[in-house]
């Protein structure tokens, strides 16, 4: 018996994000895999992104079965170990015979024949089990500390406890609760026309929850259309999508970190007639960021922020930074096995040079939006801090104002403002509001 397509990709994309550090949804959606049926690919979605939210409590329940440390089992074993737990324990519908057989068929197929009785043996343990796992029992758990939260809904303890000081418990658990579950597709479209279209090929659309522009996919898989492909529908989060939205208007725009270009698209969309300039350092990136923005007044330069050298000024200017990602876990789970607290100090030095950087090319007048995926502090305000101390030119519009323009404009359908700022900030919360956390601060130089 052979492995299915979608197993077998399952498992090669989880390898490759352990050996190489690559991210789940670029490969889910790569060219290797695109000939898979709807069905195999739906499948292998549904297992990658289930093993990587669910990591931490595979591995607590793979180690029930064995005496074995899993940090000692080869990478290929141990992700043909998780593959099989979290069918076992996640799919109702799957038989448990398949998920054992071809998880042994996976080890095997990897070249380690040798474990695979290893592997066969700790998953029918844990298939004859599964009724009292400890994972069935977190399904009506109730989380009342820190390290319940951790264990129960899969993330670092380090994480978690950084969450509940800066947001409080209640709201730590939602961000948690929001990251174990597949979120809802938003996308942007080139034109109402687009939506006829999608309708027409089996893509049922919903208005957006934040954004009167925004969509999101109730029915159907967006990226098998033709629409997708040509670039006339895109995916992205609404709170990301929001964060183009808050640039505004000019006539002269900087985007520094543009790459993978949907919110330089919105700023294109924003400003038809404006001249922009979108920089992205690597040359892979730059070349799909020429490809996602056709548009004739937004040209790409490969370059750093920091290594950009013009005599133009700008009236608006975006600088949406590299950063941990840490509100975007339910699109990239993988993220929770990476990061490390030390990072954060490191990614800090290198959003404030970009931050400095980009303030340099304001003009008079001009607007600079600095933008994180980010929930956690050193990543946002601490930056925002760091650079107004060092250069008094600029100072900290309130964000409240700028979503009650939006509002004016039909843009924001959001109720409860209140909830999208903290002080002067923006700033969107997993699970609070449907979408990725992201961090907006507004500066203007005076």
């Amino acid at each position: 018996m052979s492995t299915s397509p979608a197993r077998a990709a399952a498992f090669d994309i989880l390898l490759r994000i352990e050996q190489q550090d690559a991210y789940a949804s670029e490969l889910l959606h790569s060219s290797q895999y695109e000939k898979l049926s709807a069905a195999d690919h739906g499948l292998a979605t549904e297992l990658v992104m289930g093993v990587l939210r669910w990591r931490l409590r595979l591995d607590e329940e793979i180690g029930r079965y064995t005496d074995k440390r899993l940090q000692k089992l080869d990478v290929e074993v141990l992700t043909a170990l998780r593959l099989g737990a979290y069918q076992l324990s996640f799919l109702d519908r799957m038989p448990e015979r398949a998920a054992v057989h071809e998880s042994v068929e996976l080890v095997k197929r990897a070249r380690k024949r040798s474990a695979g009785p290893f592997t066969n043996a700790v998953l029918r343990k844990l298939a004859s089990s599964s009724a009292d796992s400890g994972i069935q029992q977190t399904k009506n758990a109730s989380f009342d500390s820190p390290a319940e939260l951790s264990r129960n809904l899969a993330h670092p303890l380090w994480l978690v406890d950084r969450w509940v000081r800066e947001y409080g418990f209640a709201r730590a658990r939602e961000v948690c609760c929001y990251d174990q579950n597949a979120p809802e597709t938003a996308v942007r479209l080139a034109d109402p026309e687009v939506e006829k279209e999608l309708k027409a090929n089996g893509i049922d659309l919903a208005p957006g929850d934040l954004l009167a522009s925004a969509r999101r996919v109730q029915r159907g898989n967006v990226t098998r259309t033709g629409a997708f492909v040509e670039g006339r529908v895109v995916i992205q989060d609404e709170a990301s999508q929001l964060v183009g939205l808050l640039v505004g208007s000019g006539k002269r725009i900087l985007d520094c970190c543009a790459a993978p270009g949907g919110k330089t698209r919105i700023l294109a969309s924003q400003n038809p007639t404006a001249n922009i300039v979108a920089l992205e350092l690597y040359p892979r990136r730059a070349r799909l960021l020429r490809k996602l923005v056709p548009a004739k007044n937004v040209e790409v330069i490969q370059s750093d922020v920091c290594g950009f050298v013009t005599e133009t000024s700008f009236d608006r200017i975006l600088a949406d930074v590299p950063c941990s990602g840490t509100g975007t876990l339910a699109h990239n789970p993988e993220i929770k096995w990476r990061l490390i607290a030390e990072d954060l100090a490191d990614l800090q030095t290198r959003q404030l040079a970009i931050l400095q950087s980009a303030m340099q090319y304001a003009a008079p007048g001009a607007r600079l939006v600095f933008s994180t995926c980010s929930l956690e502090r050193e990543e946002c305000q601490v930056v925002v801090e760091k650079a107004l101390a060092a250069g008094p030119s600029f100072r900290l519009l309130d964000g409240r104002l700028q979503l009650e323009q939006l509002r004016a404009q039909g843009e924001l359908v959001w109720n409860d403002t209140n909830s999208l700022v903290s002080g002067p900030f923006v700033r969107t919360i997993p699970g609070v509001h449907p979408c990725d956390g992201f961090f907006v601060a507004i500066l203007e130089k005076t």
